[in-house]
């Protein structure tokens, strides 16, 4: 998890939450991570984030089985190409089971995989490469959506 949080660190404009006791976030996401593109340091309004880390379950979301020691999933918003690439569907028209709990393994995401995301639990051997690059090539992403947002003529 660490590589991972890390090599997002290093994106140009990259913001990493790292929500845990202490602060403003609710305990059921201390030990998750939130990846934003905010090259001013500050957590966008009205974006959800390109990337995240789950390390355990939510309500509504269990099927990663994320409650064991030492388990967690990345989640990662693609484009429908890609979408189709890793997972041989579209987003919004899944239809064959899976087991979400496999690990080293690239899915939709067990919930919003029909607006796109895919995951993996415990990222290991066959898809940490191909997790940090579908969280860079979704961090240019959250930039070019910001720059058509942001831009010139734009307030």
């Amino acid at each position: 998890m660490e590589q991972i949080i890390a090599a997002v660190r290093h994106l140009d404009g990259a913001l990493v939450l790292l929500p845990g006791p202490g602060g403003d976030f609710p305990e059921q996401v201390w030990g998750d991570a939130f990846f934003y593109y905010a090259p001013d340091g500050r957590i966008p309004g009205n974006t959800q984030p390109y990337g995240t880390i789950v390390t355990r379950n939510q309500p509504g979301d269990t099927a990663s089985d994320l409650d064991p020691p030492g388990r967690w999933r990345v989640n990662v918003r693609v484009d429908r190409a890609t979408f189709r690439r890793l997972t041989g569907e579209e987003p919004r028209s899944l239809g064959r089971p899976r087991d979400h709990a496999a690990a080293d393994t690239v899915m939709p995401h067990p919930v919003y995989g029909p607006l796109g995301w895919v995951s993996v639990v415990d990222p290991g051997e066959r898809t940490t490469d191909t997790v940090l690059g579908l969280l860079r090539d979704a961090h240019g992403a959250a930039r070019a959506r910001d720059a058509r947002r942001h831009g010139p003529g734009t307030a």
